[in-house]
């Protein structure tokens, strides 16, 4: 294919959309953040592009209004604002937004790429009724689905805390290796990735991003970034993310090599 410039592409798609969901307290907000190298909160916009002043609370939320970053407004995020705590109507509206928009006409009008987070907090908890809706029942279209497990930081204490006493004497780096361990053993047990796997799921998951101790200044999404490049397969859509984000000089030389 001729080399696209990045302008060019600008013109034909406009930014790159993401609806970012999950329920609360799932660490979404940061992620967006992160992606977009800032610790400021995002503008939001209704649909007819008139500003919304206050931030929007559950009781008015609307999915199809855009939060923009100053600091990259080359990217548009659509939240569907925890949406398993809300009505069966609310998620009605959901399936709706992302059906529309999956299947929209103008590149430019669909979302380009879903990532629904799963907070690791809860191990015990993992896939909730609102997954199993989603996953089950909702048509993404050819939009991919990039699961993303944020807190997995947090199975690190449970895996120290069986271990305890097996642990009494071991040097640091046999330590660290056996927590590791028990770590991938607690997530498999979970069993989330068959729950995620399960056949009779409408929405299928093109890629599975790890992201842990986002709280600390110098973490970064720079692996979500790339697995949604990677799962993508339109090449202007991957080109137009790779010239949307700016901190990942890797990924840009990955995607030329690839």
């Amino acid at each position: 294919m001729a080399t696209i410039e990045a302008q060019d592409l600008r013109e034909r798609i406009g930014r790159f959309r993401v609806l970012i969901m999950g329920r609360a307290n799932a660490g979404k907000t940061t992620i967006l953040q992160k992606v977009c190298n800032t610790t400021d909160q995002p503008e939001i916009y209704d649909t007819k592009g008139k500003k919304v002043w206050v931030m929007i609370d559950r009781g008015n939320h609307d999915i199809a209004n855009e939060m923009v970053f100053k600091s990259n407004p080359g990217f548009v995020f659509h939240d569907s604002c925890s949406f398993e705590a809300g009505s069966e109507e609310e998620f009605k509206n959901m399936k709706k937004f992302i059906s529309e928009r999956a299947h929209a006409t103008k590149l430019e009008e669909r979302i380009h790429t879903i990532w629904y987070c799963i907070p690791m907090d809860e191990h015990c908890r993992t896939f909730q009724r609102s997954e199993e809706k989603f996953f089950r029942e909702c048509d993404t279209g050819h939009v991919p689905v990039v699961v993303v497990f944020t807190k997995f930081e947090a199975l690190r204490p449970v895996a120290f805390g069986e271990m305890k006493k097996q642990l009494k004497g071991v040097s640091g780096e046999e330590r660290s290796k056996r927590i590791a361990e028990r770590v991938e053993e607690l997530f498999t047990k979970t069993g989330v990735l068959d729950q995620l796997r399960n056949p009779e799921n409408r929405a299928r998951p093109k890629a599975y991003v790890r992201l842990q101790e986002m709280n600390k200044t110098d973490a970064n999404c720079n692996t979500l970034l790339e697995h949604t490049t990677f799962a993508l397969d339109n090449e202007e859509l991957r080109l137009c993310l790779v010239s949307t984000q700016i901190s990942n000089m890797e990924l840009c030389i990955k995607c030329a090599i690839a």
